[in-house]
């Protein structure tokens, strides 16, 4: 680039210059015409006819000699009277610019090459006061053409001098111009804030800025979205190493079983513990694989949601529910408001409900107690029970996660119930948010608005 304007710099002052030296040639040699047309005319007053009429022209020629011009003497029909360069009486000259100028003006002046003697000469023309005869004077000139070849070696040499100048000013300025670019340019490659004093620069720093800025987002983006790929690459390995466990165990216990039932070890109530034991690992194994199904299912459903009453949900869950608060003795605080419309849709509602519920019976104390509250702002489910220790607190929402590091599930869960109130929660635009004391219970509470 810096080439590129040094060069189209240098070209355009080398063009301005010739022209410049066209002109100013062109302007010399006008007016060195005027000033010879002035000394022709000057030149006259030398030359005019004698007061007694008779015209000495011995005395013609020796001033045309003096003055180092040709004088011409015409009649008033522009035939020639006297030529002081030899040419012959009665031969006119009628036909000449300056000579029909004359005629017409009293004056007459014109510039043209001689092709008999191979010159180029200035002729002026003035008639006499009484009209009777003219003088006309020449004087040997350069033609234009002539003016710019004998000017040719000084012009070049002064071309040549400037062009270097030029060159060097040039170089020097384009060097000094590019600088500020530049350095926006190291500064933007660098990923700085670029700034600049040059008010014409301003509006390219600003795009250079924003430019950085888009890029800045961009690659936060990227990793951010790299780090989203590593974590669900590991949470996929996580799963499929939790599913693989989880099935494990009562598959292990069923293919045990029935090997023991197939060889016929078993008689009696061996036979019918290990039958039913058959049938519960079973159980277990299909209500496993039916919750890893609901929870796959939770992101691709798109299905259309409405108004719930989420009080009518929750006193119906704990309606349904009241057999197992009796049969673990647990006492059970509700505070159900009224009109508390969620839009969502009733299962969705019933299984968050129902999840934050069973699991404050399932992990409380026997005799221990509930508390559940609906308001429009959240809903809150409370227990007495183990609690949940800081160092699971945290992970208590991921997949298959439990506190039971054994995942034998003795309290009947597998680890997706608080991953799947999770995902409705974030699908619902809910925040969902856990509080424990190890040995004094938990609290589970479900906020609907987002301060």
């Amino acid at each position: 680039m810096k080439k590129r304007i040094l060069w189209v710099s240098f070209l355009i002052a080398m063009l301005a210059l010739l022209l410049f030296t066209a002109l100013s040639t062109a302007i010399y040699y006008h007016s060195s015409l005027e000033h010879t047309q002035q000394f022709l005319r000057g030149y006259t007053d030398a030359l005019h006819e004698p007061s007694d009429g008779n015209f000495d022209w011995n005395y013609a020629r020796e001033v045309a000699d003096r003055l180092g011009v040709r004088a011409t003497f015409l009649d008033a029909a522009g035939d020639i009277l006297y030529d002081t360069g030899g040419d012959p009486e009665g031969g006119s000259r009628a036909d000449r610019p300056e000579v029909k100028e004359a005629m017409e003006k009293g004056e007459g002046f014109d510039v043209r090459a001689s092709y008999t003697l191979g010159k180029t000469y200035a002729y002026y023309c003035t008639k006499s006061e009484d009209g009777s005869y003219f003088i006309r004077l020449s004087l040997g000139t350069s033609s234009m053409a002539e003016v710019y070849l004998e000017s040719l070696p000084a012009v070049v040499i002064f071309l040549v001098v400037v062009a270097l100048l030029l060159l060097l000013f040039n170089y020097l300025a384009t060097d000094y111009m590019l600088r500020p670019v530049e350095k926006l340019v190291r500064d933007a490659a660098q990923k700085k804030q670029v700034r600049t004093e040059s008010k014409e620069l301003m509006p390219i720093a600003e795009i250079l800025n924003r430019l950085n800025d888009d890029i800045a987002a961009r690659m936060t983006e990227l990793e951010q979205e790299k780090e989203r790929v590593v974590e669900a690459q590991a949470s996929k390995d996580e799963f499929i190493a939790n599913v693989t466990h989880e099935m494990n165990t009562p598959l292990t216990s069923i293919k045990g079983y029935s090997e023991l039932l197939a060889s016929g070890m078993l008689e009696g109530e061996q036979e019918t513990a290990a039958v039913k034991t058959v049938l519960a690992q079973s159980e277990r194994l299909a209500s496993l694989v039916a919750s890893i199904i609901n929870y796959s299912e939770l992101d691709s459903e798109e299905l259309p949601v409405y108004e719930v009453n989420a009080g009518a949900v929750a006193r119906e869950i704990l309606e349904t529910l009241a057999p197992a608060f009796e049969e673990k003795k647990l006492t059970l605080f509700a505070e159900i408001g009224e009109g508390v419309l969620l839009e969502s849709r009733y299962e969705r509602v019933s299984e968050v409900f129902g999840n934050l519920i069973r699991n404050a019976i399932r992990y409380n104390r026997e005799g221990g107690r509930v508390e559940v509250r609906l308001t429009e702002r959240e809903f809150s489910v409370a227990d007495t029970g183990v609690g949940i220790s800081e160092e699971d607190l945290p992970r208590i929402f991921d997949r298959f996660y439990t506190a039971d590091k054994s995942h034998g599930g003795k309290g009947g869960g597998f680890g997706l119930g608080l991953s799947v109130i999770k995902k409705l929660c974030e699908k619902a635009g809910w925040a969902i948010e856990a509080a424990s004391t190890p040995g004094e219970g938990s609290r589970f509470t479900v906020c609907f608005t987002a301060d």
